[in-house]
């Protein structure tokens, strides 16, 4: 059966936050005495205050009852119910922070876009949507619920690309460079799956503070040492977000692992972990999971020259005035009017300066919707007007050509990897920003 946490991370990958589902009532949980067959008793009180909102005791226990049941079905030991419920509590004080923000910044998430989400999830994982409703039966979780969840997930993806890409530039030299690097590296076209410990450390910390991190990702590696498993030691120890799911970081290129970590992983075999190595935001424990071949192919696909008009759905025109609008400019087009023209006079997207015209537009370039509705037409048609993310657009194809793209190709996936090599720190540094710079008061003893 697929489990609702691999619709989250279908979408969202490791942005996505363990626990994101929820259950309608509170089982009492204690270190000593949990059952799934307990109780179930409706108690609630405040665990801490995250700026001007609060966490509650159910939210932490709902959160609580999911881990443990995700830890059970993967065979996971178990850490100690009280470093669980404090990891946990984190992860809800690290969500509640960013839910927070994307609303400072004005951020939202539309039904419309929700639904499209939804509706790719399914897809993805082959299932109708009679089928995916029989799936949230089946984990305890109403559709209204999961909605929820989805467009907090929506949410923080889309603050963190806000918030990332801004950050993370990466240039032609250095794209050069990695090609050359890679040219002349025995092991360019290998990729490693790996599963990581991180024991975080902030810039605000001083130096017995950073010591105290370092010695906990001592224990950590000790307790690696001593047989215990690498996902039990990960629950237990590690500050990332994919911490409850072993620390797996999925297939990675050596490039896009980073050099201090590289240089370690060329020397070992699958099974094997690294020491504890420090970087600027923290302690790290590497474990080499697999390794294998990349293979090297010529790629040739059919790229699409497209031209299209975008009226945006805001706060200023509603979804009704948007549609209306691109149903005149339509109109207009099929009266005569030229299209580029109307692209210019009306468009909302920053292509409008140039008629619309979007260039060459290779697949996996736009949103699916788009894309789906692109590829339907006929060198020299017009679509119907088309709802995406975006808004409502009208397309245009101009021409269609078959294309070797496998130089082109070679150095988007080198400044991908690049890209995801920078993005990996300055997520976490950011992330830790977000939560010194936020007022956190614990209400319950011992946290």
């Amino acid at each position: 059966m697929i489990r609702l946490s691999q619709f989250i991370q279908s979408k969202f990958g490791k942005f996505a936050l363990i626990g994101a589902f929820t259950t309608m009532w509170v089982v009492n949980i204690s270190a000593q005495n949990f059952h799934p067959g307990n109780d179930i008793k409706p108690i609630d009180r405040i665990v801490a205050v995250v700026n001007e909102e609060v966490i509650t005791q159910q939210e932490t226990n709902e959160l609580l009852q999911n881990t443990i049941q995700q830890l059970q079905k993967q065979n996971i030991q178990l850490p100690s119910m009280e470093v669980l419920e404090k990891q946990l509590l984190e992860r809800l004080i690290i969500k509640r922070i960013q839910l927070q923000r994307a609303k400072e910044v004005g951020l939202s998430v539309s039904d419309n876009d929700l639904d499209q989400t939804l509706r790719r999830i399914v897809q993805d994982n082959h299932l109708t949507m009679d089928e995916f409703r029989q799936v949230l039966l089946q984990e305890g979780t109403n559709l209204s619920l999961f909605r929820d969840e989805i467009r907090d997930e929506i949410l923080m993806s889309r603050l963190k690309e806000q918030e990332i890409n801004s950050r993370v530039n990466v240039t032609e030299s250095e794209i050069d460079n990695f090609l050359e690097n890679q040219a002349n590296s025995p092991a360019a076209n290998e990729e490693y799956r790996i599963a990581h410990i991180l024991v975080q450390t902030s810039e605000q910390m001083d130096e017995a503070q950073i010591d105290t991190r370092h010695k906990r990702a001592e224990a950590a590696y000790e307790d690696l040492r001593q047989g215990i498993s690498f996902a039990q030691v990960s629950a237990e120890y590690s500050d990332a977000t994919d911490a409850m799911q072993g620390g797996e970081l999925g297939w990675r290129p050596l490039g896009q692992i980073g050099s201090p970590f590289a240089e370690l992983l060329l020397q070992m075999q699958p099974g094997e972990i690294t020491p504890v190595v420090r970087s600027p935001i923290g302690f790290h424990i590497l474990k080499l999971l697999e390794r294998r071949q990349q293979e090297k192919s010529v790629t040739i696909i059919e790229q699409t020259h497209a031209q299209h008009i975008l009226i945006k759905v805001s706060e200023i025109i509603s979804e009704e005035d948007a549609h209306q609008l691109i149903d005149q400019i339509m109109e207009r087009i099929h009266n005569g009017a030229d299209f580029m023209e109307m692209a210019k006079a009306h468009s909302e997207d920053a292509s409008a300066s140039a008629g619309g015209d979007l260039g060459w537009v290779s697949p996996g370039d736009t949103v699916p919707e788009f894309e789906q509705a692109m590829n339907a037409l006929l060198p020299g048609q017009i679509s119907q007007p088309v709802r995406t993310s975006f808004g409502w657009h009208l397309i245009k194809v101009i021409e269609r050509r078959s294309q070797d793209v496998s130089e082109q190709k070679q150095r988007e996936t080198a400044r991908k990897t690049i890209h995801a090599r920078k993005a990996d720190a300055v997520t976490q540094e950011w992330l830790q920003q977000l939560r010194d710079q936020a007022y956190v008061e614990y209400k319950v003893e011992g946290i």
